[in-house]
């Protein structure tokens, strides 16, 4: 186990720098000059390429990326072209808020998700099946936005129950925006409950449970649910990165002070040290979160081992 954990944190390096490389690339492909957004629609050429001068991008596109990557290697990731502050600084403020929120969401939505996918397992074909895909195609088919919108509408401004946006530290204004995050995930998780409980069931030594008198109940929740979760803790893993890119249209319909709603303003005046920082982050969340699902395997499954 230690030697295979050693082992996938090597493999991350490559898998980082190819990522960073395609960040700093794609970053450079947005249409139009930060220098140019900067110095205002009035400023002349000269202002301009002073004002590229000085933010590096008059260097070329290789020289630009190791350059930053040098500094990223120090600790620095730059400073905001919009705020003129540390982008470190900028996202340290930002992050609680959206792991906060990504935590909730994918909390409620795993239980949730794992429950309806269960009780559609064991009771298919009956009305409790129907029932329970129905909710999950329903979470899978609405936008997040508009689910959103409507979550503010009813609960917030018709009910009172929930504050309509913004983050303060409260409990309560997790609500509308972790619901509204998780829903998708929560059909997704049901879906995938289903369909790798049905799997097991299938399985010979379920039917050898059955045959040796084995009650019903013992069989589904202590033979079938555990093998069941595994594939289930992949997908879970997955989705909580997600969750975490998925949070832009969320954090923006209810005002969220996170990461996403942040890339949004970064995207708008075109921040590359902003975005590339970003990008990063993300997929470093990615390449931890895989590596955390597979030492998670061993602990469901105790005949899961890695040389």
């Amino acid at each position: 186990m230690l030697k295979y954990f050693f082992k996938r944190c090597v493999a991350i390096v490559p898998v980082l720098v190819v990522v960073s490389i395609l960040a700093c690339g794609f970053v450079r492909l947005l249409p139009g000059d930060p220098a140019r957004m900067m110095a205002g629609q009035d400023a002349d050429t000269a202002t301009i390429e002073m004002l590229r001068a000085q933010l590096g991008l008059d260097r070329s596109l290789p020289v630009q990326y190791f350059t930053y990557m040098g500094n990223v290697l120090r600790g620095d990731l730059g400073k905001s072209l919009k705020t003129k502050r540390p982008v470190f600084q900028e996202i340290s403020l930002r992050y609680f808020p959206t792991m906060v929120l990504a935590v909730a969401g994918m909390t409620w939505s795993v239980l949730f998700g794992v429950f309806f996918g269960a009780v559609a397992a064991i009771y298919n074909g009956k009305w409790q099946d129907y029932a329970a895909m129905l909710i999950s195609v329903s979470g899978i088919s609405m936008p997040q936005f508009w689910l959103g919108l409507l979550a503010i509408q009813l609960f917030a401004v018709y009910l009172g129950w929930f504050p309509v946006a913004g983050f303060t530290g409260k409990w309560s204004e997790l609500a509308l925006p972790s619901f509204t995050l998780g829903a998708t995930v929560a059909a997704v998780m049901a879906r995938f409950t289903l369909s790798a409980f049905l799997d097991v069931l299938s399985e010979e030594y379920i039917s050898t449970a059955r045959a040796k008198g084995v009650p019903e109940r013992r069989v589904m929740w202590k033979h079938a649910f555990r093998n069941a979760l595994i594939p289930v803790v992949t997908m879970a893993g997955l989705q909580f990165g997600f969750l975490l890119g998925g949070s832009v249209v969320v954090e923006t319909v209810f005002a969220w002070p996170g990461l996403g709603r942040f890339m949004i303003e970064a995207v708008a005046v075109r921040d590359y040290p902003v975005l590339q920082a970003l990008l990063l982050l993300y997929s470093f969340h990615f390449v931890f979160i895989n590596l955390l699902v597979d030492m998670v395997y061993a602990m469901i499954n105790p005949e899961i081992r890695f040389e």
